[in-house]
This record gives structure tokens, C-alpha cells and sequence, in this order.
């Protein structure tokens, strides 16, 4: 009788068949080691079930925790705080448009009047809002305004805004204290800051324009014959380009 084999099937020496037998006793090993460390893996999360779920329920109270003091406490502390804000930014717009009562409307607006509070009230009470950051800043000019340059240096530093004007302005209004406090480098150290905060037509031929003064009183003329140029070159059409020639003189000579 003739014996039938299958196409392509060849008969296996003992060489193949050595290595077929270690081939499955090393697949062998392989999955051996798997069921191990997988048993040994269930065996650890049984033991440690308890810590486990503990850091889990932590995670969840402290997410929860979040946001419930955003829903309940930190944001209707915002809209109070913005509420509150509006009384002393009253009295500090009025003190700017005022003649004759300037001093006793930028004091209101520093300490409140009638039960409402002012702009030193609102840091105080209302700590880590943007309304309390907001009062910094005015704070601020308002110390500004009534000559007390040391405290508007105080306010205007702890004030922090990504705003183009606002960030410009505060940074420039420490650098006007400064230089009535006759500091003329650190004033002229943050004129450059509020310069490099924002190139807005606003704030930087305001402050390119002090700062060049600055420099040149501090007898650095090629620093301000750099910013007296820029004035002319990026910002002809602002008002501190009136004259500007007449400082470019200046500083070349």
C-alpha cells in the first residue's frame, strides 16, 4: 500500500526536533511566568485593597472639594468682591475729574465712607480675587496721586495683570514714584519694564518718552537717543512725538 504525505512536509531530524522541544519549553516558561506575576499582582491588590480605595476616595474628596469651593465659596466671594469695587472706584474717578476736593476723595477712596468699603478694604477682606488684585492697582495710583510713593510703590508691585495697559501702567506708575523719590535708576529700570510689557500706541511712546528723560538726566545719551528715535520711528502719530526732535538734539550732542 502506498503511504500518502502531505505536500511540503518533510520528515524532522533530531536537530529540528530539539529545537521545536525547547522552543515550547521556553513558550512554556513564558506563560508560566505570566500566570506568576499576574497571580502576584491580584494577590498584592487583595492585600492592599483597602489603601487603595482609600487614595481613590481621597482623589474624589479633594476633586469634590475643588469644585465646591469654586461653586460656592470662591465665585460668590468674585461677585461680591466686584460689587464691593465699584463704590471706591467711584470716588477715585471723581478725585481725577475733581479741581478742588482731589485729596479728600482719593482718601474715600482708599477707606471707604458711609459702611461701604475702599479700595484697602477690599485687599484686606477679599484676599486672592480678582477684585481684591484689581484694588491693588488702584490703591496704588490713588497713593500715587496723593504723593505717597512709597506705599504706591507697595501696591503697584503686589498687583499682577497679563493686560497690555493695565500691566503697562502699573509698572510705569512704580517707575513715576521712583523718580520723585529721586531714585532716577530704579525709575528708569521699570520704565523699561512697562516698555517691554506692551509696545501699545497707550503706554510705550508714554514711557519711552520718561525713560529717555530719565536717561539722558543720568547722563546715558546713547540710551536715550535710542528711545527718543523709537518714539519717532514706531510712534509719530502719539503725542509724545510733539518735540521729540528737539530731545534726539539732546542726546546726540
Amino acid at each position: 500500500m502506498a503511504t500518502y504525505k502531505k505536500r511540503g512536509f518533510k520528515p524532522k531530524n533530531k536537530e529540528e526536533e530539539a529545537q521545536m522541544q525547547e522552543h515550547d519549553s521556553t513558550t512554556a516558561e513564558v506563560f508560566n511566568t505570566l500566570d506568576e506575576s499576574a497571580s502576584k499582582t491580584e494577590e498584592w491588590v487583595q492585600k492592599n485593597q483597602n489603601y487603595i480605595l482609600g487614595v481613590i476616595g481621597v482623589i474624589a474628596v479633594g476633586v469634590l472639594a475643588y469644585l465646591g469651593y469654586h461653586q460656592f465659596i470662591q465665585n460668590p466671594k468674585e461677585a461680591t468682591a466686584a460689587n464691593e469695587l465699584f463704590y471706591p472706584q467711584q470716588y477715585f474717578d471723581q478725585a481725577l475729574a475733581s479741581e478742588t476736593e482731589k485729596d479728600s476723595l482719593f482718601t474715600l477712596a482708599l477707606n471707604g465712607a458711609q459702611g461701604k468699603y475702599g479700595f484697602l478694604d477690599i485687599i484686606e477682606e477679599y484676599s486672592g480675587t480678582k477684585a481684591a488684585n484689581l484694588a491693588q492697582y488702584s490703591a496704588g495710583m490713588t497713593y500715587l496721586n496723593l504723593k505717597q510713593y512709597d506705599q504706591a510703590v507697595a501696591h503697584l508691585e503686589d498687583f499682577s495683570s497679563d493686560d497690555d495697559i493695565m500691566g503697562a501702567m502699573a509698572k510705569g506708575g512704580i517707575g513715576d514714584a521712583f523718580s520723585q523719590l529721586n531714585q532716577q535708576e530704579d525709575a528708569l529700570d521699570y520704565y523699561e519694564k512697562a516698555i517691554a510689557h506692551s509696545d501699545n500706541e497707550f503706554t510705550a511712546p508714554r514711557f519711552l518718552y520718561k525713560a529717555g528723560v530719565v536717561a539722558l538726566e543720568l547722563g546715558d545719551k546713547s540710551k536715550a537717543l535710542g528711545y527718543f528715535e523709537r518714539i519717532k520711528e514706531e510712534y509719530p502719530n502719539s503725542q509724545e512725538a510733539n518735540g521729540v526732535d528737539a530731545l534726539i538734539g539732546l542726546a546726540q550732542n
